[in-house]
């Protein structure tokens, strides 16, 4: 089920993963709240299913590639989060406490496949037993950051769609697209992006602002 998602991967300058939610320039359920999206998956809603795996593809990848592996692994444990996630959602108290938890999972899960590959992981020692590794501590400096990380993805998914789309191309993909595609690909005039960005940058720290973000 965790197939499905039309996403498109892109990775930030500091070498983590982010999902682009508009690929064709128009609305998602990204900016959906996340109890609405959790309770219409807990409804049977197939939309809001790949809705909540597409709000989330991002902050997963993040955990496994930080941890070394490959992209191949990577999909592994991203496929395992998501069946954990549709096995585990019924029994989720607060929607909000979500990310910590796909962070959390993510991580073990990432453990096990290194201890599947033969693979020494400093911090889970070789001798550790599997039913161990769901009690080793993840980094809390790690959910902090990838958290945050995921509260400005959603801010940015609040922007409209054209604005959502030059940020993304100037300051997401790597390397940043040229001016003259972006110039194509949103149909402005070169001459205007400058404008055009200053204006949504202003967008985007007004919205940051209002989330709490200093």
């Amino acid at each position: 089920m965790c197939y499905g998602t039309q996403s498109k991967f892109f990775i930030d300058h500091g070498g983590n993963p982010f999902v682009s939610d508009q690929p064709d320039g128009t609305s998602n359920e990204m900016g959906w709240p996340v109890n609405q999206v959790v309770r219409e998956c807990l409804e049977g809603s197939e939309e809001a299913w790949s809705a909540l795996v597409d709000r989330y593809t991002g902050l997963i990848f993040s955990v496994p590639i930080r941890f070394g592996l490959q992209p191949d692994g990577a999909s592994e444990v991203f496929q395992e989060v998501c069946l954990s996630l549709l096995i585990e959602l019924p029994n989720l108290r607060e929607p909000k406490a979500l990310p910590a938890w796909l962070i959390r999972t993510a991580w073990h899960k990432s453990i096990r496949w290194k201890r599947l590959q033969g693979r020494y992981v400093e911090l889970e020692p070789a001798v550790t037993p599997e039913s161990i590794i769901d009690t080793l501590p993840v980094p809390e400096e790690l959910v902090e950051e990838i958290e945050s990380q995921q509260a400005l993805y959603e801010v940015l998914a609040e922007l409209p769609a054209r604005c959502y789309r030059l940020i993304q191309m100037l300051f997401f993909e790597t390397p940043p697209v040229p001016y003259q595609q972006i110039a194509e690909r949103l149909g402005l005039a070169i001459g205007s992006i400058g404008f055009t960005r200053m204006r949504c940058l202003k967008q985007l720290r007004k919205r940051l602002l209002e989330r709490g973000f200093r």
